[in-house]
């Protein structure tokens, strides 16, 4: 970046938020409150231990989630959403209506654009 205005104001927000794993993660967090990373991983679904890693890392680092090692035998170590990750529930609740509302329309656009053949 040169310093200069963007474009878009809410880039960077999208950059973290919307991140390939990002949203799933924070959704499950959400949904099932504090988890074990092998918990979190079986209830993300199809993200490999290494990406869930990293994204992990990221999030904390953005102060989405908190992680929490337990110094135990064997150590056990758990997540859960940040109180500014939980910030986000009215953002995600606003997307999932418009979803609702609107998602038969763009598969009908998406239709008629690929039967015409444009």
């Amino acid at each position: 970046m040169d310093g200069g205005p963007q474009a878009c104001p809410i880039t960077p927000v999208l950059d973290i938020v919307f991140s390939r794993w990002t949203t799933p993660i924070l959704w499950t967090l959400n949904r099932f409150g504090r988890q074990r990373f092998v918990e979190l991983n079986r209830n993300v679904g199809a993200i490999t231990a290494k990406v869930l890693t990293q994204r992990l890392r990221q999030l904390e680092r953005d102060g989405l989630v908190v992680r929490t090692y337990h110094p135990e035998v064997p150590p056990r170590v758990e997540y859960e959403i940040s109180e500014l990750g939980l910030s986000l529930a009215p953002l995600f609740a606003a997307l999932t209506d418009w979803s609702e509302e609107h998602l038969p329309e763009v598969e009908q656009a998406r239709a008629t654009f690929d039967a015409t053949g444009s």
